[in-house]
């Protein structure tokens, strides 16, 4: 990871007006490796270098959280044959990565039914997810196994059992109260989500999250997505009217 702030791209940044927290979907790896005559596998394996490059620029830009939907509940259904390519592809690059994550100062974490996972993939995640505990610069949260509905459920079930308990009361449940029992309760709600692959849609990604978030569908594939794509989505960010519902 080569963190260096890139003054040709980002001087057009307003560095006041970043989003606190930025969310990806990264699609169309196996469609940019069909190009090439590839597997998947090859262009899962060439995205790499596009999550670097976003979290590099998430540190160079001084954005506080990220979020990348790394693997979906529904990638479960892939063949058995691709899935065990991911997991070693996911295992491999935490290893090469978290000395240069520790380095720059960033917390990752990782958020979904980890327990899904095989008991040596979850034990080695959580292990390295350990060693930056206590970074606190960029969240960087990786998405595996994760469903969005998933998470609401099991935050109502947290909520419904402290409820039980006399922990707390019904009159208690608020926005905040779900906040504080999703996977991203550190991170919170979503200012910008990016998607790449030319899909239009959320895919169980961030539901709650992403309820004000600003949206951008890009036609390119992720492997091909770069810094100066990531500074682009920023300045249009910056560009959007934010009301929330009130007026201008």
């Amino acid at each position: 990871m080569n963190v260096n702030v890139n003054n040709e791209y980002i001087n057009n940044i307003d560095l006041g007006n970043l989003p606190k927290h930025v969310a990806v979907i990264m699609d169309g790896n196996g469609r940019w490796a069909r190009t090439y005559g590839k597997k998947r596998i090859f262009g899962h394996t060439n995205g790499i270098n596009s999550v670097r490059e976003t979290i590099e620029s998430c540190v160079e830009l001084g954005i506080k959280n990220l979020t990348l939907y790394v693997f979906s509940v529904d990638n479960w259904k892939r063949p058995k044959s691709e899935v065990n390519a991911l997991m070693k592809l996911l295992l491999r690059s935490v290893k090469n990565e978290i000395d240069d994550i520790n380095k720059n100062n960033i917390r990752m974490r990782i958020i979904g039914s980890i327990d899904k996972l095989s008991k040596s993939v979850k034990n080695e995640l959580i292990d390295a997810s350990n060693l930056t505990i206590k970074n606190d610069g960029l969240n960087l949260n990786l998405a595996i196994s994760y469903g969005s509905k998933t998470e609401i459920i099991d935050a109502f079930k947290q909520i419904i059992g402290k409820v039980k308990k006399n922990i707390i009361s019904i009159e208690n449940i608020d926005e905040k109260l779900i906040n504080d029992h999703l996977y991203t309760k550190i991170s919170k709600n979503v200012d910008l989500l990016i998607r790449t692959g030319g899909e239009f849609r959320l895919s169980n990604f961030l539901l709650w999250q992403n309820s004000y978030a600003e949206l951008l569908f890009y036609e390119m594939l992720w492997p091909d997505f770069r810094k100066k794509d990531f500074y682009d989505s920023i300045l249009t960010f910056q560009k959007r009217n934010r009301r929330f519902g009130k007026t201008n």
